[in-house]
């Protein structure tokens, strides 16, 4: 796999060393149980699979190439780059400009560009709609990509598919970056539709059946589908693709869903007609992270935290899952972590950041699993165990664990 030139401040030789020998002694990654860091009185469990993904590492190496480049030129994103805020305030510090928050609002009105500009589009990937007006400025938009190579992968099945005459059913969040770019990119090859969730699609399948009207189908997905989109003919004929950064098991829900839905109402001998295989869209990095993350649950534990930016759709789903099991504290930097008896954490769902209290336990030895998102840096990971690792007066012994691990 290609390697990247990231900067050495999104690093950590601990991180890193614990990586490259799981990787040597796992190289077909069939092995998810974590990697324990034993402090004595505080444990650690780190996922077999977290951080920096292969899209997030292109995306920065371009970014920070296109700055080293373009030297005493404005230089703008048309978004965040990837959903973390130590990456993007290190674009801003270095003369960065968004052109639009990750709602799509314009924060710089795009008739302040100028063909001189250099315009990157981020890892999510933009509509098509917004690239034309970029490049109709005369800005070469496309020497500036850092659309991950996994989402461009869903665009190219999806126009595959539309070829065959197939509509395409979007699993992912409306208004998320990536769920717009990859909406606009089907659109323009076949009719296309967004779901939400297992709700929304049960409501789509009860639409396909014939129990429900034209009228309620627009009460529920308004806005939500390509111009001209006739439900009554463009349901016909299927394919599900997905927002990369959903949870894997839930499309995979929302496929199986749809397709028997198709066989209910086509029959299983021509479901090849009328619903397409695309399987093969599931990112790896999403898959290997949350497969990482059902092996750690397994390990017993007092908590767990896991570290990501509170808008980054694949870190929440992590923290999803960590839920289900025990306490969960989702955290975007170690200044989130306050003392040993509090820390300030994010409501995966509502974004809204709360004080916690009394996340560490008082006992002998505490247990705490640990993960980040794709877009996290590995720095976070390693200043958030330090930390922790103070407060049990543990620094010398984590030293010494850190001296133990050795990079090959």
């Amino acid at each position: 796999m290609k390697q990247f030139e990231v900067p050495t401040g999104y690093r950590s030789q601990l991180i890193t060393a614990i990586k490259q020998k799981r990787k040597a002694d796992d190289k077909l990654k069939k092995d998810y149980s974590p990697t324990l860091l034993d402090l004595g009185t505080v444990q650690f469990y780190l996922a077999r699979h977290f951080g920096f993904c292969y899209g997030v590492e292109n995306a920065i190496d371009i970014a920070y190439k296109t700055i080293e480049e373009n030297k005493g030129k404005r230089i703008f994103l048309l978004s965040e780059m990837i959903h973390n805020p130590q990456v993007n305030a290190d674009l801003i510090q270095k003369g960065v400009k968004f052109l639009h928050d990750t709602n799509g609002n314009a924060i710089i009105p795009l008739s302040e560009l100028t063909a001189d500009d250099v315009v990157m589009i981020p890892a999510f990937g933009t509509t098509l709609e917004l690239e034309k007006i970029i490049q109709d400025k005369g800005i070469e938009i496309q020497k500036y990509n850092t659309t991950c190579p996994f989402v461009e992968k869903v665009w190219n099945r999806s126009e595959q598919i539309a070829k065959k005459g197939y509509s395409i059913i979007i699993h992912g969040k409306p208004k998320h970056e990536e769920t717009r770019a990859t909406f606009s990119h089907a659109a323009a090859n076949t009719p296309t539709l967004v779901v939400n969730d297992m709700h929304d699609t049960q409501l789509l399948g009860e639409y396909i059946l014939g129990n429900l009207t034209d009228a309620q189908f627009e009460s529920h997905f308004s806005n939500r589908y390509s111009n001209g989109f006739n439900p009554a003919k463009d349901l016909e004929k299927i394919g599900v693709v997905n927002q990369t950064t959903q949870l894997a098991t839930d499309t995979q829900a929302i496929s199986d869903y749809l397709k028997q839905t198709m066989t209910q109402k086509y029959g299983k001998d021509t479901i090849a007609e009328h619903f397409a295989d695309t399987r093969d869209t599931l990112c790896y990095a999403t898959n290997d992270n949350q497969s990482a993350v059902i092996g750690l649950l397994e390990t017993s534990a007092d908590l767990a935290i896991v570290m990501g930016g509170k808008n980054s759709s694949n870190s929440s789903h992590l923290v999803e899952l960590c839920e289900q099991k025990l306490p969960t504290y989702f955290i975007d930097d170690v200044s989130k972590i306050i003392s040993a008896n509090d820390i300030i954490a994010t409501n995966w769902e509502t974004k809204e950041a709360v004080k916690k209290q009394n996340y560490l336990p008082k006992q002998d030895v505490v247990k705490i699993l640990m993960t980040s998102g794709a877009s996290c840096p590995d720095t976070v990971v390693e200043s958030v165990i330090r930390k922790i690792a103070s407060y049990f007066e543990k620094e010398e012994a984590l030293e010494d664990l850190m001296n133990t691990w050795t990079i090959e």
